[in-house]
C-alpha cells in the first residue's frame, strides 16, 4: 500500500458508517493502495465496537487501535503515524469536518514530490460566531507572536511523507502542540486550501478547557515571548518608578505633600515592585533555557542528503 489514512476517534460512533463510506470512496480514486488507521482515544461510546465488527467487511486495509485511557488527538495521531505502513500518510478527523477531497488533494501533492508536508488551510468554517472568533483571535495572535508561517485560519490536518514523519515521531514531547511542531521541523511545504464543512453528527468533543491547555501547549513548549515581555515592563517600569519616585520626592521637598512618609512610602513601593518584575523575567529566563534543554530536540534536521557513487 503507498496511502496511509490516520483517524483520531473519539465520541464518533453516529458518523462512523458515513466515514467507512468517505473511506471507500478514497480508496477507489487511490487505486486501491490506501489503508485507514483508525486510533480510538479510550472513547467512552460505542465507536471500537463498530469498527470492530465492520472490520473485516472493509474494502480496503485497515489497522484499528485502542488507547488505554483519552489521551488527547495529538497522541492519538501520533499512535497512528507510528503504525502506519505506507509511503504516505495524512490525518483526518473522523466527524468529517475537513473533506475527503483534502486528503486525495495531499497525497497527490506527496506523490509528484512537490512538498514533504501539506498543510489544510482553513478560507472558511460553518461554525458558530463565537467560536470562529475565538479562533480567529487565537490564530492571529500566535501568528504575530509565536509561530510567523502559521496560516491565518490555523491548521486542524496535514498530510507528510516517510521522511517527515520519522523525524516528527523522533520529537518525543508529551506537553506540546503537533501542529507548531510541524512548522518548526520546517522541511519543503505546500498549503492546500479549503472550507471546513459543518458537522453532522453528534457534539464536538474539543471542550473549553481543552482548547485552553492547547493554547497554554502551544504558547509555552515554542517561545519565551511572555517571559521576554516580563522584563521589558520590568525595565520600562523601573526607569518610570525612577521618575515618579524624583517627582514625588521633589514635591515633597517643596512641601505640596502634608502626609508624613508618604513619599518614601510610594518611592519605595514603586521601585522594588518594578524590580520584581524584572527579577522575575531575568530568573524565567534562566527557566526558559533549561526547559529547552530538557525538551532535547535536535539542533538541527537534515532533510536531504546526497552521496556520490565513487
Amino acid at each position: 500500500m503507498k496511502f496511509s489514512v490516520v483517524i483520531p476517534v473519539y465520541k464518533n460512533e453516529a458518523s462512523i458508517q458515513r466515514l467507512l463510506e468517505a473511506l471507500s470512496s478514497m480508496n477507489r480514486q487511490l487505486d486501491g493502495e490506501m489503508e485507514a488507521v483508525f486510533v480510538v482515544d479510550g472513547s467512552p461510546d460505542q465507536s471500537f465496537a463498530l469498527l470492530r465488527a465492520a472490520l473485516d467487511q472493509l474494502e480496503f486495509s485497515a489497522q484499528l487501535l485502542a488507547h488505554s485511557r483519552n489521551f488527547g488527538s495529538f497522541p492519538a495521531i501520533r499512535t497512528g503515524l507510528e503504525a502506519a505502513r505506507g509511503d504516505c500518510f495524512g490525518v483526518m478527523a473522523a466527524d468529517l469536518q475537513e473533506p475527503p477531497e483534502l486528503l486525495i488533494a495531499f497525497f497527490k501533492a506527496l506523490s509528484l514530490d512537490e512538498c514533504d508536508v501539506a498543510i489544510g488551510t482553513r478560507t472558511g468554517r460553518n461554525d458558530p460566531f463565537a467560536s470562529r472568533l475565538a479562533s480567529g483571535l487565537f490564530w492571529g495572535l500566535y501568528r504575530r507572536l509565536v509561530v510567523n508561517d502559521m496560516p491565518e485560519g490555523g491548521v486542524d490536518v496535514f498530510g507528510c511523507n516517510r521522511i517527515f514523519r520519522d523525524q516528527l515521531l523522533k520529537l518525543e514531547e508529551s506537553r506540546s502542540s503537533l501542529i507548531a511542531l510541524i512548522f518548526w521541523l520546517g522541511f519543503r511545504r505546500k498549503l492546500v486550501s479549503y472550507e471546513r464543512i459543518e458537522r453532522k453528527e453528534g457534539k464536538s468533543s474539543w471542550t473549553f478547557s481543552k482548547k485552553v491547555d492547547y493554547m497554554m501547549d502551544s504558547i509555552f513548549a515554542f517561545t519565551d515571548y511572555p517571559i521576554r515581555l516580563l522584563i521589558r515592563i520590568g525595565v520600562v517600569g523601573c526607569m518610570l518608578s525612577a521618575a515618579l519616585g524624583m517627582l514625588v520626592l521633589a514635591t515633597h521637598l517643596l512641601g505640596r505633600i502634608p502626609v508624613p512618609g508618604y513619599a518614601a512610602t510610594m518611592v519605595v513601593v514603586l521601585f522594588f515592585g518594578m524590580l520584581n518584575l524584572l527579577g522575575l523575567g531575568l530568573v524565567g529566563t534562566y527557566a526558559w533555557r533549561g526547559y529547552e534543554n530538557s525538551k532535547r530536540r535536535p539542533l538541527a534536521v537534515t532533510s536531504i542528503t546526497v552521496r556520490n557513487q565513487k
